[in-house]
């Protein structure tokens, strides 16, 4: 066994991971990367098929994001937020603002024009938690403001954030320890049981036969709670897709429909783009793709407007932990007071607004704004769409689920009947160690496939990712 992969075993516990199993085989060492490419300690190559975890968009050692780091470390590494300013962090929040003013340019109130800086997307949810918290107390609005969340709902592993959660492998056993969030009905075309439509070789979002029951649904959940003097303040969403809980698309209607629910019953929004955000939900139709700026958020493919934009992950293209809670002035004023009043936004971060991580995201930023880097995106786009296409040939794979650069391919007995595979049966887990023994590394949920590959990759690669699903879905019937 090499030595790195027997200090693993020895003294490494590692997340969302059952150990007994871990220490059962040699672990993969990775050892170094290049764009899309990495490399273990045994010198094997894989293609990042989920740019490590849903974070890296330009590829590993991009040379201007190396180079943006350099400089920065000739200057200062981190100094502390509390009681300084310093230079990335501040032209980091100016480019987020502008980043994200086409969000709210057709609305009211105030655009998005304050960032809180953390280090991760459960602390970036913490802080909006917090915030929304506290202005819907102090605004009058409620003296114990509510969440609501949707089923199957993941926004992080903070405590706050697991309370927001719907999933019960990942958050039961935390129970005792978290407030109570109200849960609606996640828009899952595929298992809806509003859906009339028949199963078909197609994305269930399309052939879907419906009334829109879903939203009919969240409104119903807003409504009783109002009724019975417990209404809810924020609602909390990741738009477009749901990430970890299988992802999960809304179809095209869904996101706007229910702001418009929210807007109208006084409910704050809160946007996770943890995983969405930076361009990695793409555009509706990438033959067709507008001229001009591509959406860099989610929201801003519906005209969304959220109260507060939660962003991480991608936010430093996958180099350093850092994150940011954009929110509007409104919010920023609540906490406007004298000392003595104490009105102060009690929350902090040893490493809020940290140099080295706010001079990798500005450079990440500059890049993702750039027409050779949103045609780039285009290209993926439609190239990921073309060779999923192959995969309805299977009849294990029940459905196809693209929204942009993201993509799950759920996994059944037989697409016919939708019977899912029991979890025990580590169907998801199964398809993926074969893509692993054929240069492709990504991660299941449960029993889907997710490819959420770098920017950088290339159309050959996209070829070489899809064939090692492909691979890996027949050898789930040997």
């Amino acid at each position: 066994m090499n030595p790195l992969a027997r200090l693993d075993q020895k003294f490494v516990w590692h997340p969302f991971t059952q150990m007994r199993d871990w220490l059962r085989r040699e672990p993969l060492v990775i050892k170094k990367a290049q764009g899309a490419v990495l490399t273990d300690a045994k010198g094997r190559e894989y293609i990042d098929a989920n740019s490590s975890i849903w974070t890296n968009l330009h590829g590993h050692r991009h040379p201007r994001i190396n180079r943006a780091l350099s400089r920065q470390l000739r200057r200062v590494a981190h100094t502390s937020a509390l009681g300084f300013a310093n230079e990335p962090a501040s032209l980091l929040a100016a480019e987020l603002v502008r980043a994200a003013a086409p969000i709210s340019k057709r609305s009211r109130p105030s655009r998005l024009n304050k960032v809180f800086f953390s280090d991760d997307g459960s602390t970036a949810m913490e802080v909006a938690l917090k915030m929304s918290y506290e202005t819907a107390r102090r605004s009058g609005l409620s003296r114990r403001p509510r969440f609501l969340s949707l089923q199957g709902a993941y926004h992080g592993d903070t405590v706050g954030a697991v309370s927001l959660g719907h999933i019960d492998l990942f958050h039961k056993a935390y129970n005792g320890l978290l407030f109570g969030a109200g849960e609606a009905m996640s828009p899952y075309c595929y298992r809806c049981p509003f859906n009339r439509a028949r199963p078909a070789r197609e994305d269930a979002r399309l052939t879907r036969r419906c009334e829109w029951e879903c939203v009919g649904k969240v409104e119903q959940t807003m409504s009783k709670a109002r009724t019975v003097g417990r209404p809810f303040t924020s609602f909390v969403v990741e738009p477009l897709m749901q990430g970890a809980a299988g992802m999960i698309p809304q179809p095209e209607g869904w996101l706007s429909r229910v702001a418009e629910l929210c807007r109208g019953g006084g409910i704050s929004i809160i946007a996770d783009e943890v995983m969405t955000g930076f361009g990695r939900t793409g555009v509706r139709d990438a033959r067709a793709a507008r001229r001009g700026r591509l959406p860099l958020f989610a929201c801003e493919r519906e005209s969304v407007r959220p109260d507060y934009l939660v962003v991480a992950k991608g936010l430093t293209g996958g180099y350093l932990p850092m994150a940011a809670t954009l929110t509007t002035q409104d919010v920023f004023n609540v906490f406007l007071g004298e000392y003595e009043e104490f009105k102060t936004f009690f929350h902090g971060h040893s490493f809020t607004g940290n140099q080295l991580g706010a001079a990798a995201a500005l450079e990440s930023l500059a890049l993702l704004q750039e027409r050779r880097e949103e045609d780039r995106r285009l290209r993926l786009q439609r190239s990921l769409s073309d060779q999923l296409r192959r995969l309805w040939a299977l009849p294990e794979v029940g459905d196809i689920r693209q929204v942009g650069l993201v993509a799950g391919i759920e996994l059944v007995r037989n697409w016919k009947t939708r019977e899912p595979f029991d979890l025990r049966e580590r169907a998801g887990i199964r398809v993926c160690e074969t893509m692993t023994r054929h240069g492709v590394l990504t991660r299941p949920i449960g029993n889907v496939v997710v490819l959420m590959p770098p920017y950088c990759v290339t159309d050959e690669q996209v070829v070489r990712m899809v064939d090692a699903v492909e691979r890996g879905v027949r050898a789930l019937s040997r």
